[in-house]
């Protein structure tokens, strides 16, 4: 069996019991977040300057080496779906950002050496908004943008 594989199998499993140790009570949010190694304040913060000091980069830089998947027009804001998908060699990471929303990060993607940079999730949105998808490639950042319409909100709209 590949290492990488192995390797991306196992961090699987223990983010799955990590997530149903908070499910099932047993452990705050904040401490599954500390456990995964994922930012507190980066999935708090309300603008991409927050989020960028939360990630301790500088602004990113708009790439056409990125593509944002998501519908143009979505039907009910409680489940849109969207992703991204990275050209560029490196990426290590892959976040989704939607602007209008109380919080700027909805998902964050660590991509392990070798995969395919390209993440797909479901996201609430409450109104229309920009869909970033921020990518981490060789130690900076850049980003691609999607405006997403909703006609029906999904974020208590």
């Amino acid at each position: 069996m590949n290492n990488e594989r192995r390797s991306v199998l196992k961090a699987s499993g223990s983010l799955a019991v990590l997530g149903l140790a908070v499910a099932a009570g047993l452990i705050k949010p904040n401490s599954a977040y500390a456990a995964a190694g994922w930012s507190d304040s980066a999935f708090k913060a309300k603008s991409l300057d927050e989020l960028m000091k939360a990630f301790g980069g500088n602004m990113p830089i708009e790439s056409k080496d990125i593509t944002v998947i998501a519908p143009d027009i979505a039907e009910n804001g409680a489940v849109v779906p969207v992703g991204a998908e990275s050209k560029l060699g490196k990426t290590t990471e892959v976040s989704l950002l939607i602007s209008n929303n109380p919080n700027i990060l909805s998902a964050q993607f660590m991509i392990p050496d070798g995969t395919d940079a390209k993440v797909n999730t479901r996201v609430k949105m409450g109104k229309s908004s920009d869909v970033y998808a921020l990518v981490k490639a060789d130690g900076k950042f850049y980003f691609a943008k999607k405006e997403v319409k909703v006609t029906l909100g999904g974020c208590g709209g």
